[in-house]
Formats: structure tokens, sequence, C-alpha cells
């Protein structure tokens, strides 16, 4: 898949603040994860599927994450994150985020990750739930 904004159905946006930035005078690498990880959230609530992560419900958790960074992003700035649902497994879903410039209008970094369907009340993963399929589908 292409990765452009317009190929994201589901974006947030992020003010670039300059407490954001580090000593090599750009944003530091934390916060194109913090970006991916409120974005992540943003994608499951519109999913329906909850947060709370409450021992009696099967939620998300993350199992993996990767970060290709292409850009760097400096204060000030805005940035828009992009989040898809790139791949449906048995047991996961693949989530890919584009993390875009808004001042230089380009992408700045990629993001990745694996989203396991937890049982919080039993501690374990399992199998990927119907409903989440479903509504994977949609999005």
């Amino acid at each position: 898949m292409e990765i452009t904004l317009e190929s994201f159905k589901i974006k947030e946006r992020y003010p670039v603040h300059w407490g954001d930035m580090d000593a090599a005078k750009h944003v530091n690498n934390l916060m194109y994860l913090r970006w991916a990880e409120s974005a992540r959230i943003a994608f499951v609530r519109e999913m329906g599927i909850t947060t709370s992560f409450t021992p009696l419900e099967i939620g998300p958790i993350l199992g993996w994450q990767e970060c290709k960074y292409i850009f760097p992003i400096t204060f000030p700035d805005t940035v828009i994150v992009g989040i898809r649902c790139a791949e449906i497994l048995e047991d996961r879903f693949k989530l890919e985020c584009g993390i875009f410039s808004e001042r230089h209008n380009r992408l700045a970094a990629i993001s990745r990750q694996d989203i396991i369907p937890y049982d919080y009340g039993s501690l374990k993963k399992v199998a990927l739930p119907e409903k989440w399929v479903i509504r994977l589908k949609k999005l």
C-alpha cells in the first residue's frame, strides 16, 4: 500500500511542542511512538473496542512495534497521523501509521504495530474475535 495522507481514513492531529525536541534539535524519537500510540487508541475506539482493560473483557494489547524515521520534525509544526489496518491474521491484526509533517507536507515516519486480542481476566492472548474482524474490514 502506498503511504500518502489520503490513503488513511482515520487521521489524528497533534501539535509539536518545543519540549518535544532533544539535543539533536529535532523531535525526540519517543514522541513518534507516543503519537502512534494515541492514534492506535483512536483506531480501536473507532472499532468499538473497549479501552478500559478490565479483567472481564477481551481487549487489545500491543505485541510488537517498529518505527522508520524518514524526515526530522522540528518545532513549530503539527503532525497528522494516519492509521489503518494493514493485515488481519488469526490471532492479531497489524496496524500501519503514517506520521506526516503538516509544515513540510511530507511523510516523516512510518510505524507498524501488531495488536493482539488479550483476555485481561486470564492474562493470556486469545483468537481474534469475529466481531473485531468484521469491524476491521470496514475501516
